[in-house]
């Protein structure tokens, strides 16, 4: 592990629920980094003083458990605005699911509720024609399978935010504000299936739930490997952090 660069990881997530570790740790692994390179943020918590970003390189957003962005409480709505704030002032910023969702709300885009065409576990996505000359995402073959975990979903991104990346399901998967280091997707590139799985497995009741006993655990043994999508946050790093010296 050769990077000494350092990233915020915004969180939300319970201080009782074991993925957040699991999920700071998957983040470090992704990037090959340490987990003690990258410094936690619970938006739980209180308001964030962007004075932080001066001891980061770049800021990480990942999944949110219960919390969403459709009719956010206050700490998501602040972290939204937060968020929007720090993509459009330059920082580097690779967000995946839920913070995909946030970036969407606070540029401008819309994000709508949807249990019925949830994604959870492993799914094929497919590279748009405008990521053909993205720096990371033209790196990709067209097809490619990713690990994912959401009900909410994307219908429109914001103006002038290209789509990078697609489902049957949920057509918005990926997106790029143009001109600047800042990427966010509504799959996981963070995850491997077995990460996806263990995730899959914590909240268990809730996708008992949701799907049934009997789909859950169809859908928990039909985890892939998606190599492909799990290089995207070290090419990230590589094209966007590692160059700031």
């Amino acid at each position: 592990m050769g990077s000494t660069h350092r990233y915020l990881l915004f969180q939300a997530r319970r201080s009782g629920d074991r993925v957040r570790a699991e999920e700071r740790a998957a983040f470090a692994a992704r990037l090959d980094v340490t987990v003690d390179q990258i410094t936690p943020f619970s938006i739980l918590d209180g308001a964030f003083d962007t004075a932080q970003l001066q001891d980061v390189d770049a800021v990480l957003v990942g999944g949110a458990g219960e919390f969403s962005v459709v009719d956010p409480p206050e700490p998501v709505q602040r972290f939204i605005q937060t968020l929007t704030s720090i993509a459009e002032g330059g920082t580097p910023v690779f967000a995946s699911c839920f913070g995909y969702q946030a970036l969407v709300v606070g540029l401008g885009g819309e994000v709508i509720a949807d249990e019925p065409n949830a994604e959870v576990g492993t799914y094929p996505l497919a590279r748009t024609d405008e990521a053909a000359q993205d720096p990371l995402f033209s790196a990709l073959p067209t097809s490619f399978l990713a690990q994912l975990g959401h009900k909410d979903r994307a219908t429109r991104l914001p103006t002038g935010v290209p789509n990078l990346a697609s489902s049957e399901r949920a057509p918005f998967q990926a997106l790029r504000l143009p001109n600047l280091p800042v990427y966010a997707t509504q799959f996981h590139p963070e995850l491997t299936y077995l990460d996806n799985r263990l995730r899959f497995e914590r909240y268990m009741d809730e996708y008992g739930r949701l799907f049934g006993q009997e789909e859950a655990i169809r859908r928990l043994e039909a985890h892939r490997p998606s190599p492909e999508a799990n290089t995207l946050l070290r090419a990230f790093a590589d094209t966007f952090v590692e160059q700031q010296g």
